[in-house]
């Protein structure tokens, strides 16, 4: 199962893959929930569940009840042209399964840890390409 965290302030987030005693901490969770970081390794954090997805790549939706596939009739849009349209859209329940691929978290509360070595930030690709330039030039 992949965990996404992410921190509203920075605007960061991370990616980690757990192994199977670790997802038994998230079994039978719902979307709202909030989990004690130190089940991913985050201590003094408090995360809190905002969605995810099945493992077929259906999103979980807040408000529908269990795990299973379920199709709903979804607004297409409030205003323009399709205004008051609904389209019929496949989602999961809210509650963490065996059948849940990822689950989205966000950081409601921080802990001792500074953000930046928790979220490290990535290098641009243009900062890779110039360095790659440089370097091209170099062995000419």
């Amino acid at each position: 199962m992949k965990i996404v965290y992410s921190d509203q302030k920075s605007g960061r987030s991370a990616q980690l893959e757990i192994d199977d005693e670790r997802k038994a901490l998230f079994l039978n969770r719902s979307i709202g929930d909030v989990i004690d970081g130190s089940a991913i390794g985050l201590t003094g954090y408090k995360l809190k569940i905002t969605g995810g997805s099945s493992t077929s790549g259906f999103p979980m939706k807040k408000g529908i009840q269990g795990t299973g596939n379920i199709g709903i009739l979804a607004l297409k849009s409030r205003t323009g042209k399709h205004k008051g349209e609904h389209v019929r859209r496949t989602v999961v329940g809210s509650i963490i399964s065996e059948n849940t691929a990822q689950v989205n978290l966000v950081i409601t509360e921080y802990g001792d840890k500074p953000i930046d070595e928790i979220l490290p930030k990535k290098e641009s690709k243009k900062d890779d390409a110039q360095e790659a330039g440089a370097q091209n030039e170099e062995n000419k």
